[in-house]
């Protein structure tokens, strides 16, 4: 399963937003190499005034001092969860995707090996779990979300494990990572079947975003 995703993100030519000129963020979604491999996510804590119990992956702004969005990610890693960089089997970047609060997010894939001393900071967080990846791959989802952004529809997946909700900015980048790292037949742009649940359409902060068809909306609160 490894070996394919590495394969197919190593061809991959993912959208780059580089002429969009706004404050710049770098994540990680950290695959962990078991026999039954899985995804990491983290959980803000309950006690941040912003998006506190929301499920997420490490990341975080751009430092000046960052060399690229890779060393951001990883550096995010490393404050949130105690993450190694050394630790990390990097395979390939995603598309960049624009929060509604003007930030661009350049996701990163990697590979992390099982059971790792990872402690979360707790500033920040409460919680670090993993999901099967095949739990999205058989496409578990509770319901779909149908959030307009600029006019155009994205149905976004949202999943419920263990009382941790998936869903938003975090599942827009699980979609791309589905279907361009394994070859899912999941799209933001197509209705999927199921139950869906509407949000208000909402627009994003600058014009050069929404002219994009890659700029996504975030959590309602982000």
């Amino acid at each position: 399963m490894l070996e394919t995703l590495r394969k197919r993100l190593q061809y991959l030519s993912p959208q780059r937003l580089d002429h969009v000129v706004m404050p710049e963020a770098g994540v990680l979604l950290p695959i962990v190499e078991r026999p039954t491999p899985t995804l990491l996510f983290t959980r803000r804590a309950r006690h941040l005034s912003t998006h506190s119990g929301q499920v997420a992956f490490p990341g975080g702004k751009r430092e000046a001092h960052d060399r690229d969005l890779y060393a951001t990610a990883l550096r995010e890693a490393q404050e949130e969860i105690a993450l190694d960089p050394g630790r990390v089997s990097p395979l390939g970047r995603l598309s960049d995707v624009i929060s509604l609060h003007g930030i661009r997010v350049t996701p990163w894939v990697g590979i992390i090996p099982p059971n790792l001393p990872l402690v979360a900071d707790p500033g920040e967080l409460d919680a670090i779990f993993e999901v099967p990846l095949n739990h999205f791959l058989d496409d578990r989802r509770t319901h779909t979300d149908v959030i307009t952004v600029d006019g155009v529809a994205h149905y976004v997946p949202s999943y419920q494990v263990d009382g941790h909700v998936i869903w938003g900015l975090s599942a827009m980048m699980l979609v791309e990572l589905l279907a361009e790292g394994f070859g899912m037949p999941i799209d933001l742009y197509q209705r999927p079947p199921g139950a869906l649940r509407h949000y208000p359409a909402r627009h994003t902060r600058k014009s050069s975003a929404a002219s994009s068809p890659h700029s996504t909306p975030s959590r309602p609160n982000e």
